[in-house]
């Protein structure tokens, strides 16, 4: 199963789906996978949420929040034996596939961004379901 970043956020933000994601994880019949794009866009997407819930914004703070989720993701990487894989040039081809097929340049229903396109592309190259948040993958040949 390929984590996608927002299922990483869902359940370290302690999301409302938190506990469906993390049962889901639980019943995969396949390794897990992320990949670095992921770990980025997670991590990201950590340290926003909690530099929005604090109102501070400043250099500093920011800095020691993407350290803080950093740190987290790694946890959680490492906890549940997650294998992280290296995006490829036939990887980086597949996302460029997506993005044709289901971008949101090409106005596609599911309107896949560049790590949604990434995570696309992985789950296709390693031929495992993709865990994610949301419905833009359901727009996809991946549901």
């Amino acid at each position: 199963m390929y984590i996608d970043a927002s299922a990483i956020v869902a359940i370290l933000g302690r999301e409302d789906d938190a506990m469906a994601l993390t049962t889901r994880i639980g019943e995969a019949t396949t390794p897990l996978y992320v990949s670095p794009t992921t770990v980025y866009e997670a991590v990201i997407s950590l340290a926003r949420k909690k530099a929005d819930a604090s109102g501070f914004k400043t250099q500093a703070v920011a800095a020691a929040m993407i350290e803080a989720a950093q740190v987290t993701v790694a946890q959680f990487i490492e906890d549940l034996g997650i294998k992280e894989v290296m995006v490829s040039a036939d990887i980086g081809r597949k996302a460029v596939d997506a993005a044709k097929r289901y971008g949101r340049v090409g106005g596609h229903a599911a309107e896949l961004n560049f790590g949604d396109c990434f995570a696309y592309a992985c789950a296709r190259a390693y031929r495992v379901p993709l865990l994610y948040k949301g419905n833009d993958f359901a727009q996809t040949d991946l549901a």
